[in-house]
């Protein structure tokens, strides 16, 4: 039976403004990968504190922020409410970004990149957790699809202005404009109505503990969050890190990494998209797991294998390895549909934030094997080990499509 807050329509002002909502925070994260060394440069710092000291510090940081506000976030969600995450998260992203345009010194950088960190946390999961719980089941999976898809797209928006604007001031204030424009029109959605259902009992809601004093329910929790490792492990080694891939397999011209990025990027929007419409073709988010990865895996022995291939091959099977890895909606939705209501938005917050904050796991394995092995060789056993251990996940995992939401976690 429909409730008083759930819509039929899968284009309802929740799910525009959720995906607008993780535009403008894709939008930022991606933005600030692209401005840190030009903006470093304009503040006066050497070369060598771009490269490791500063620069390292701001990536860091930021990394903090997602970390500690995902855990924030999350369990703020499930005790005050989905809504309340969208308008302060955002909230506090959008000054911090305006605030990033102003700063005229490393310290305040540091400072205004911990809270931009801490404020894109809460986007994604909140905006989730909301569609799923507002669409009717069999919808759902159009929703969470359009609010990642158009989501990711920010990443492509942002490197449009990067290079269209030349100043990364104003695109900074570009994104905090942004971010304050859609408060606006956030004062139109509803909350949804499972937690207004759930906020009226005395149920324990938003606990942290209740993840790791379950065994099942912590096992649960870990393969959600492995579900998302390959992405990452794409993103953040082989195409940050496309240019020294390139000079090894001697690929002809220069790559370089922000183009890179930018096409892995415009492949991820289509890849949410598809694995989105798939998912629901199928009625399953295993399945489309399974096959997006098995895709990565195959992708990923292409692109470790592009010996003396030329630019263009090289950036479209970047493309290629962005759309194989273009399961984010179906990661987040499987974490949202995991967990009962009084725990959904910690999950679903928390799940994409403890998969970002992977990569410097990843980062360390990768740079230990290059102690034994060549760069491509450590390239591929990192693989093998983060797409092996996401395709275990999925394949045990239990299947969520058309799951009922309206139930509790026992606590």
């Amino acid at each position: 039976m429909k409730t008083e807050s759930q819509s039929a329509s899968i284009f309802n002002i929740a799910v525009i403004v959720a995906s607008l909502g993780y535009f403008v925070d894709i939008y930022d994260l991606l933005l600030f990968t692209i401005v840190r060394v030009p903006s470093l440069q304009s503040l006066g710092l050497p070369q060598s504190e771009i490269d490791s000291g500063a620069g390292l510090l701001l990536i860091n940081v930021q990394m903090v922020g997602l970390l500690l506000g995902g855990l924030f976030w999350g369990v703020w969600g499930d005790k005050k409410g989905r809504l309340s995450v969208l308008f302060g998260s955002i909230l506090i992203y959008s000054v911090a970004n305006i605030a990033n345009g102003f700063v005229q010194g490393i310290n305040g950088y540091v400072l205004w990149r911990f809270v931009a960190g801490f404020g894109l946390a809460g986007e994604l999961g909140a905006g989730i957790t909301l569609v799923s719980e507002i669409l009717p089941k069999e919808k759902r999976g159009y929703g969470t699809m359009i609010v990642a898809t158009v989501g990711v797209s920010g990443a492509v928006a942002a490197n449009l202005i990067a290079k269209a604007v030349g100043d990364w001031r104003i695109c900074y204030f570009i994104g905090g404009g942004l971010g304050l424009a859609l408060l606006v029109l956030r004062i139109s959605v509803m909350e949804s109505h499972l937690f207004n259902q759930v906020k009226a009992t005395a149920t324990t809601r938003g606990s942290l503990l209740a993840l790791f004093t379950n065994r099942a329910r912590l096992l649960k929790y870990i393969k959600c969050i492995l579900l998302g490792t390959p992405t990452w492990f794409v993103v953040g080694i082989l195409i940050a890190f496309s240019n020294k891939f390139a000079r090894e397999m001697n690929v002809q011209g220069n790559i370089n990494p922000g183009d890179a990025v930018a096409f892995c990027y415009a492949g991820l929007v289509i890849g949410d998209f598809s694995s989105g419409v798939i998912s629901q073709l199928l009625k399953s988010r295993r399945k489309v797991m399974l096959l997006f990865l098995a895709l990565t895996a195959i992708m990923v022995a292409i692109y470790l294998n592009l010996h003396g291939a030329s630019t263009a091959l090289f950036y479209t099977v970047c493309t290629l390895m962005g759309f194989s890895v273009g399961f984010w909606a179906i990661f987040v939705t499987i974490g949202a549909e995991s967990f009962g209501t009084n725990l959904r938005a910690t999950v679903a917050t928390t799940v994409p934030n403890f998969a970002r904050g992977m990569l410097p796991l990843i980062s360390i394995l990768f740079v230990t094997a290059q102690s034994h092995f060549s760069l491509l060789q450590s390239g591929a056993i990192v693989a093998v080990i983060c797409i092996g251990v996401a395709m275990l996940a999925a394949w045990t995992i239990e299947e969520t499509f058309n799951k009922d939401l309206n139930y509790l976690e026992e606590i």
